[in-house]
């Protein structure tokens, strides 16, 4: 019932809603993340140099942390091996194409959230809420967003994490999942009781080590498999783009996944990392826009395209065992690096899932605050969730979490379209 109801909106409503989007904010910026890459990354990366203390707020690091955090979770190892069980080689080929022109949709929508933020007793808060009902006065629309938030937030925060984690620590030292997912709550609300500015703090310890890690072992396979590397990018390609399955069957499935795990790994046009944006001490709408850019490509276009890499050459995705999630790309790894793979993997992703979980949390704090939720029963019913996710099925977890983003991303793309004119000039003008 949960995979009809996620079919039915993605495919082809959400699909093409997110293209269009990305595809209209590049035109109108002229492309600005192909052709402008000097200086948005000038304004991002390079201004990192000149950081200064974030005043009540995240600092920049910090913020640039705990984006990455929820959009570099384990969407970018389980998710994508789930699209190519799913969608086949050319999902990949979709993801590509969702972040680049997702590129410029999170340029549009980091802007916003730190133009029309406001400042409360904790610091500076702002998202699509603010904007919404700001600046557009959709004020249902806001409030769909927050309701549809604190529930991305439990499934593919919670839910999705937990359950990615719980598989692989089963799989790689046969722990009980239920075990797994009391120890991992424990350790979430532990980091919970520091607020935002704790999410932060561990965020910008954990994030850039467990990035490095993943990459390193990945280009370690990739360089081993070097043979193989030019036939995976070719059926990457081919099984996209074939003629055959152009409105349907394999090219339908590819696409259909692809944009959804592409969605789910860099956020853009869900309106989640927006929020971390929003939350920092000093920045600015433009600047804010520059490392959504450079979050987009990060996620999707080097991590994701890592993780596929290392599954397509090594033969994993065509073996008898019929694996998907964390022990498809466990499989990989294993088979590129043998042992040492598998627990380098079997780290990444607790890294990457605790990481995740805290950034997620967040964000659905921020959802159900704007609903009237409290602050604490929602950590409690967020905790839950990682309860929860730790014993579910990986397929129908994966779908609620597609219906939830997908729901939440509504209302934001149509506000991207409405302000589009008043952020994506300032691709060129401070």
């Amino acid at each position: 019932m949960v995979e009809q109801l996620t079919d039915g909106l993605w495919r082809p409503w959400l699909l093409g809603a997110f293209l269009l989007v990305g595809l209209w904010c590049s035109v109108r910026s002229g492309f600005f993340q192909i052709f402008g890459v000097k200086t948005w990354w000038n304004g991002s990366v390079e201004s990192l140099k000149k950081e200064r203390g974030g005043g009540k707020g995240l600092s920049q690091m910090q913020t640039l942390a705990t984006a990455l955090a929820s959009t570099i979770g384990t969407g970018a190892v389980a998710g994508v091996a789930t699209a190519l069980f799913f969608g086949g080689p050319g999902a990949v080929f979709w993801m590509w194409v969702s972040a680049l022109l997702g590129m410029m949709t999170s340029f549009a929508e980091k802007a916003l959230a730190v133009k029309y933020r406001v400042r409360t007793a904790e610091g500076w808060e702002g998202g699509p809420m603010e904007y919404m009902r700001g600046r557009l006065g959709w004020r249902l629309g806001a409030a769909w967003f927050a309701l549809w938030c604190a529930m991305a937030a439990l499934t593919g925060g919670a839910l999705v994490q937990a359950n990615s984690i719980a598989h692989t620590l089963q799989a790689a030292f046969g722990w009980g999942r239920l075990t797994v997912g009391l120890g991992v709550a424990l350790c979430v609300g532990a980091v919970l009781l520091g607020g935002v500015r704790g999410i932060g703090r561990v965020s910008e310890a954990v994030v850039p080590v467990m990035a490095v890690l993943f990459l390193g072992a990945g280009m370690a396979i990739l360089w081993l498999r070097r043979e193989a590397l030019l036939p995976a990018l070719r059926e990457i390609v081919t099984c996209a783009l074939t003629p055959r399955a152009a409105w349907g069957g394999a090219a339908g499935a590819a696409l259909r996944y692809g944009v959804a795990r592409g969605v789910f790994t860099n956020e853009a046009g869900v309106g989640s990392s927006a929020m971390a944006h929003a939350a920092a001490g000093e920045t600015t709408a433009r600047r804010a826009g520059f490392w959504g850019i450079f979050e987009t490509c990060f996620s999707t276009l080097v991590v994701c395209t890592v993780t596929a890499l290392v599954i397509l050459t090594t033969g994993v995705l065509e073996g008898p065992e019929g694996l998907t999630g964390a022990a498809l790309a466990r499989a990989a790894f294993g088979v590129g690096l043998g042992r040492w793979g598998e627990v380098i993997l079997t780290v990444c992703l607790l890294l990457f899932a605790f990481t995740s979980l805290l950034g997620w949390s967040y964000y659905g704090q921020r959802g159900a605050g704007w609903l009237g939720v409290g602050r604490v029963p929602f950590q409690i019913l967020y905790l839950a969730a990682v309860i929860l996710g730790s014993v579910g099925q990986v397929e129908t977890v994966w779908a609620l979490c597609d219906l939830c983003i997908g729901c939440m991303a509504i209302p934001n793309l149509l506000a991207i379209l409405a302000l589009s004119g008043e952020v994506l000039p300032m691709v060129r003008k401070p």
